[in-house]
């Protein structure tokens, strides 16, 4: 028991100890993107096919509103967890810095920056072509 004690008065085991129970900060951080972004895509769902309806079938107004549509659609929340994950994620993870390139060095060498969200980003998932 007296062991036990000791283990937990030291300062770097009851570190690790507080450490094991929580997600980092980055994984939070991802995961409420994940999430805000799935919310999006049933709202972004829900608003294409009330457009497409609303249409009747005319594709050049179905476009000019879907267009309309999209470039209005607010990401603002999103986005600044965005722009936080691609300021924060190489420290947050202690990435290593490519010496030669200054880079950081990401563990599968894959980019861990995000694209914020946009008009694009809903274009390319709703296109604004009626389909019949």
């Amino acid at each position: 028991m007296s062991g036990r004690r000791r283990d937990i008065a030291d300062p770097r085991a009851l570190e690790a100890y507080i450490r094991s129970g929580l997600l980092p900060r980055f994984s939070q951080r991802l995961r409420t993107i994940e999430d805000d972004l799935a919310e999006h895509r049933m709202r972004l769902a829900d608003a294409y096919a009330e457009t497409q309806r609303a249409c009747l079938g005319d594709a050049p107004l179905f476009e000019e509103r879907w267009r309309a549509a999209a470039h209005a659609w607010d990401f603002d929340a999103v986005n600044e967890l965005i722009l936080q994950h691609n300021e924060y994620y190489p420290i947050e993870r202690n990435l290593p810095v490519n010496p030669r390139t200054g880079d950081y060095v990401t563990p599968a060498g894959r980019p861990y920056w995000r694209v914020p969200a946009g008009p694009e980003w809903i274009l390319e998932q709703f296109p604004a072509v009626l389909v019949a």
